[in-house]
């Protein structure tokens, strides 16, 4: 049964018996109309009072029922999410484990940048793990090929973000996911893809992003290359400060960067 109709037949039920309950009762116990009259008073008042009460824990039951229920809804959603992701990385092993590192990386790093809320970080997070969902429309001949792509192969890759924005957008839950899988490649200078947005044109999510997902890139090996030493990746980034990244994000990654990459660590064991 739905929480509303409990709430109207409990009340309908417990203001019947009251009525027929009390009446008797007073019937039996005043006979002298002023006193009749005094009691009906606060009968009323009274039966106010303990209505007001019921419906207030009913109401209350049926609200914290309802956050139980939509909090299992989004557990579901986030179980998806990670299928979704766990689909990529059977099909592109060499990027497994990449996803949560990154997320795990980009909520440190927005939390040092003043993102306290916890809604905000969680909406991050998702954000972060579906940054490369795009990537399920791309050809396993592309995705996955043993050395660098060409100019074609590479055209068809930087689909990728499209294609997460078309995924994206068609289900309601996950449409305010869609700043880092779809601006995760835009270049602070404006030369980036999909959209060529400049500056704080790009979402702030895609921009502190982007300089989490290239460090996790280049001190990991892939198939057309091995891993960067630690010092190297870390001028490239800095060298990188006003071209590709955002210089203010560079700075707090720099500024945090044991507790962000600590963060990578940690995200082995949350999975």
């Amino acid at each position: 049964m739905r929480p509303q109709y409990k709430i109207v037949m409990v009340y309908v039920l417990v203001g019947a018996a009251w009525i027929f309950f009390s009446d008797k009762v007073v019937a039996q116990l005043f006979t002298d109309p002023r006193d009749l009259t005094t009691v009906q008073d606060i009968k009323g008042w009274l039966f106010i009072l303990v209505t007001a009460v019921l419906l207030f824990f009913l109401v209350k039951r049926a609200l914290a029922d309802a956050a139980q229920d939509q909090q299992k809804l989004i557990h579901s959603y986030d179980q998806t999410i990670r299928g979704w992701v766990q689909v990529l990385d059977l099909r592109h092993k060499e990027t497994k484990d990449h996803t949560y590192r990154v997320a795990a990386m980009t909520v440190a790093l927005a939390s040092k940048m003043g993102v306290t809320d916890e809604a905000s970080l969680k909406l991050i997070e998702r954000s972060a793990i579906l940054h490369d969902i795009g990537k399920i429309g791309i050809p396993d001949a592309v995705l996955i090929k043993p050395g660098q792509l060409d100019e074609e192969e590479m055209q068809l890759m930087r689909t990728h973000p499209q294609i997460a924005r078309d995924l994206l957008e068609n289900i309601d839950f996950l449409r305010n996911c869609m700043d880092i899988p779809y601006g995760h490649h835009e270049r602070w200078d404006g030369q980036g893809y999909p959209l060529g947005l400049q500056g704080e044109q790009i979402p702030f999510a895609a921009r502190i992003f982007s300089i989490v997902d290239v460090w996790d890139a280049l001190m990991h090996p892939r198939v057309y290359k091995p891993a960067w030493p630690e010092d190297k990746v870390l001028d490239y980034i800095r060298s990188e400060s006003s071209i590709r990244f955002d210089p203010a994000a560079v700075d707090a990654f720099f500024a945090h960067y044991d507790v962000i990459k600590d963060a990578a660590s940690a995200s082995y064991s949350e999975k």
